[in-house]
């Protein structure tokens, strides 16, 4: 390959990543220009998009953070016989 094709190469490169780059930007800027105009009346108008609906139908009328269901684990009688618990494997290689 001779050195005229290198640079032919290599100016083509420069220019497709300009380009790739010019047109990140121009997206970026569209994007946040059009972040900046939208009109909100109320911080409840702007948070709109971000109310999560009920993730199950019979979940509708029960409020974010509400208790469902409540465990209390009860005391279990112990039939041990006062000898304590009997270990599953007694041994020094483990």
């Amino acid at each position: 390959m001779n050195d005229t094709l290198v640079f032919i190469y290599l100016v083509f490169f420069v220019m497709l990543f300009a380009a790739t780059f010019a047109y990140m930007l121009k997206m970026m800027g569209s994007t946040l220009d059009t972040f900046n105009n939208t009109p909100t009346r109320s911080y409840g108008d702007a948070m709109k998009a971000y109310k999560v609906p009920a993730p199950h139908p019979e979940m509708e009328g029960i409020k974010y953070g509400e208790e469902l269901l409540v465990f209390n684990p009860e005391e279990e009688d112990d039939e041990d016989e006062g000898d304590g618990d009997v270990p599953a494997y007694v041994g020094e290689n483990i």
